[in-house]
């Protein structure tokens, strides 16, 4: 350590002497050619699998706009840090790439539980994250640009739907046991109530927890009609297994879920989760030449001829041409500066156009239903006819969620 600091003066003194003779020296040339991003994501552990897809969505945009030209003419370099799947973990890292690498902008996290850990970070040292997982609300911070869903874009056209299409009047909820699943309960309890159904029970076990047979005879037991599904991660794969396994049919008593993705369905066969539904703004299946070129270039990019792609991957993607977007009106790459151009930036996306919302920083995307087929793969069954207002704080009613960010610039975050 000592020979690697002393190494690291004589060269910083090297490069001060120079600097002094030639004054046109000042900056090495490749900090001034290059613009450093971070990439905050778990390379290892158990989020690993999906985290790193999200490494790549970041990093394959990155390569698209280099190959383009980059970012005011200049070459953007990717840092990647691993979280480890690790809350203290992700908060160490962000602290390296803000303080000691003095990068002003991240892409990172995939669940709330990273993203609030880091998130003390971003707001002492005045530096930008971007947050690309659909999650359940509650937060407004000015240095955070939410670009996934919140519970307005994922329940309240969903819910109606269940009700009023699958004319399915009693839920059974389901999730896993943190922030997320939780909040998304409390919602969708009023919009069930609102559309004139009734929740019979609600059930919430750990992440990771693979033992469902008591869950699923409760369920059978309930009288309920509909399955609102919050569970997350590798739960997910065991519980639609046991729910088959169990005689259950998804055509009698669907399950409707907020999470799951091409991913799990993969994981866990096709022929497990047909029939069922999810609610989100991106599916593999939307069919538009956006989208097929968009999975074309990403299988070419991972190099994998059969990749999947879903809606955070997605979102990992576009929210780079919006940071983009924001350095480039701005013309700087500072926090301040692009907090103050990324509101009303637009870009259209594999799934259609996304806008980030001035007052609160998150984004504005488009619903979708799709019902899961055997292949895997799904079929959009229902799709709002334009992008939805994100209401961050849309348990508080719609007239205030929006004016909760607006009013306190960055809102504490709920524990």
């Amino acid at each position: 350590m000592l020979q690697t600091n002393r190494r690291h003066f004589l060269l910083s003194s090297a490069a001060s002497a120079t600097a002094l003779a030639s004054p046109a020296l000042i900056r090495p040339a490749y900090a001034a050619d290059t613009i450093k991003v971070g990439a905050l994501y778990s390379q290892t552990g158990g989020l690993s699998i999906v985290e790193k897809m999200l490494a790549n969505g970041v990093r394959m945009a990155v390569a698209e706009i280099n190959a383009a030209g980059g970012v005011m003419g200049r070459k953007v370099e990717v840092v990647l840090e691993d979280g480890a799947s690790d809350p203290k973990t992700f908060n160490e890292k962000a602290s390296k790439l803000i303080t000691r690498d003095r990068i002003e902008t991240v892409f990172g996290c995939h669940t709330s539980a990273s993203r609030k850990a880091v998130l003390p970070v971003f707001e002492r040292r005045n530096a930008m994250l971007f947050y690309q997982t659909h999650y359940e609300g509650f937060e407004c911070s000015k240095n955070v640009v939410y670009s996934g869903a919140v519970a307005n874009q994922q329940l309240a056209n969903y819910i109606p739907w269940i009700v009023e299409k699958l004319g399915k009047k009693k839920f059974f909820i389901v999730g896993s046991n943190y922030v997320y699943p939780r909040e998304m309960s409390k919602v969708s309890k009023k919009l069930i109530e609102q559309a004139g159904a009734k929740w019979m029970a609600d059930e919430y076990l750990e992440l990771g927890h693979s033992e469902w047979a008591s869950v699923v005879r409760k369920i059978k037991e309930s009288g309920a009609d509909v399955v609102l599904s919050h569970v997350v991660g590798d739960s997910l794969v065991a519980f639609y297994r046991e729910y088959k396994n169990q005689g259950m049919s998804q055509a009698a008593v669907p399950i409707c879920a907020t999470v799951i993705s091409e991913i799990e369905i993969a994981a866990m066969g096709g022929e497990y989760a047909a029939g069922s539904y999810t609610s989100v703004p991106y599916f593999m299946s939307i069919d538009t030449p956006a989208n097929k070129s968009f999975i074309e270039r990403y299988r070419k990019f991972v190099n994998d001829p059969k990749a999947v792609t879903y809606h955070s991957l997605e979102a990992a993607y576009f929210q780079v041409f919006l940071w983009k977007q924001a350095v480039e009106a701005g013309k700087a790459t500072t926090a301040d500066a692009i907090r103050a151009n990324i509101g009303g930036q637009s870009y259209d996306a594999p799934g259609g156009k996304v806008r980030i919302d001035p007052e609160s920083l998150h984004a504005w995307v488009t619903p979708r239903i799709g019902q899961w087929q055997a292949d895997g793969q799904s079929k959009v069954v229902d799709a709002s006819p334009q992008p939805v207002r994100p209401l961050p704080y849309f348990a508080y009613g719609e007239t205030d969620a929006n004016l909760i960010c607006k009013r306190t610039g960055a809102a504490p975050v709920k524990a």
